[in-house]
């Protein structure tokens, strides 16, 4: 692929990421948004995570090795430093770390 069309698709990708952040403002302006848009704004982002959780323990084997050890590791550190620290973005990527690390060196 040439640099022009990376470019390209990449400029494409960062206007519609603005867009759809800037949508609401938008939208609403300086006023208050409806209680539907209230309500998704409340449920989103935690059924997005729980989706996130199932799909990640979707291919794990429990009854083969690893025995799902690290993503149980993985998992139980992200909760830990979550629950510490209340960072989320500390939280995951510090966890996916882990994760590969265990993957890559221990449980090879």
């Amino acid at each position: 692929m040439s640099f022009s069309y990376l470019f390209g698709a990449v400029m494409v990708m960062a206007a519609v990421t603005l867009l759809l952040r800037a949508f609401p403002f938008l939208l609403f302006g300086g006023r208050k948004p409806p209680e539907i848009v209230l309500y998704f704004g409340r449920v989103v982002s935690p059924g997005a995570i729980a989706m996130l959780v199932v799909y990640c323990f979707n291919a794990v084997t429990p009854g083969a090795y690893p025995f799902a050890i690290p993503e149980l590791l993985a998992s139980a550190l992200v909760v830990g430093l979550h629950l510490k620290l209340r960072n989320p973005l500390l939280s995951i990527v510090t966890g996916t770390v882990f994760y590969m690390i265990l993957v890559q060196f221990v449980f090879a």
